[in-house]
């Protein structure tokens, strides 16, 4: 798929059209889950480097075999379009969690929370079996921190991230993937909500690394 906003455009004008036609649709859906490991920006790091967590994905996968046999379920005038592309992925909520945040402690500092990503492009720069995708998105996070050394947190922030995710297709209903994701948020203080007195001294960046494993079924809808 060439990288460009078109997949994106296209995906949202995609299924209302598909759910006035009222039709039986077969549609790859790829969940994907795995380890993830994130790094905390200010004083959270000096305690404790490393947390722990899970990192989710759920997307219908539109291949190029999906296109070409759904043709009447694309609108008419995005049909051309999508004779051009390899791969389309959507999700299907942005309620669906992007990441869990599950790190117990195990020094002075441990923490849970979840990230949600309501919005998110990705743009391929190259296509199975080996995949490679450059993102950025935009997300919402919460994690409550409790510590023996710094303010017990309610974490609470928007952000924006950018990643790259480098997938192998071993099969064809599974993939591994692993990736690395910057998110930068509204910087929050430690102990409150407020903004920090100096960025050092707050919460503003995490980063994530991660390994996922994914598994392929079909699943069949009426839309």
């Amino acid at each position: 798929m060439r990288p460009t906003l078109l997949p994106l455009l296209f995906a949202l004008s995609l299924w209302p059209a598909v759910a006035l036609a009222a039709q039986k649709v077969t549609v790859p859906v790829d969940v994907g889950v795995g380890p993830a490991v994130f790094v905390f920006s200010g004083p959270i790091a000096d305690d404790q480097f490393l947390h722990t967590g899970l990192k989710l994905s759920v997307d219908a996968v539109l291949d190029k075999e999906w296109l070409r046999k759904n043709q009447r379920a694309i609108p008419a005038r995005y049909r051309k379009q999508a004779k051009q592309m390899d791969e389309i992925r959507i999700s299907p909520s942005i309620f669906i969690p992007d990441s869990f945040i599950i790190s117990p402690k195990y020094r002075d500092t441990g923490m849970y929370g979840v990230t949600f990503k309501p919005l998110g492009l990705g743009v391929p720069l190259s296509s199975s079996p080996v995949r490679f995708k450059l993102g950025v998105g935009l997300v919402l996070t919460y994690a409550y921190i409790f510590s023996d050394t710094l303010p017990d947190t309610h974490f609470l922030r928007p952000g924006a991230s950018l990643g790259a995710d480098l997938e192998f297709q071993l099969a064809k209903s599974f993939l591994v993937s692993v990736g690395w994701e910057s998110t930068f948020y509204v910087p929050q203080e430690l102990g409150g909500l407020g903004l920090p007195d100096s960025l050092g001294d707050g919460i503003f960046h995490v980063g994530q690394a991660y390994l996922q494993l994914h598994f392929r079924f079909p699943y069949t809808t009426t839309l």
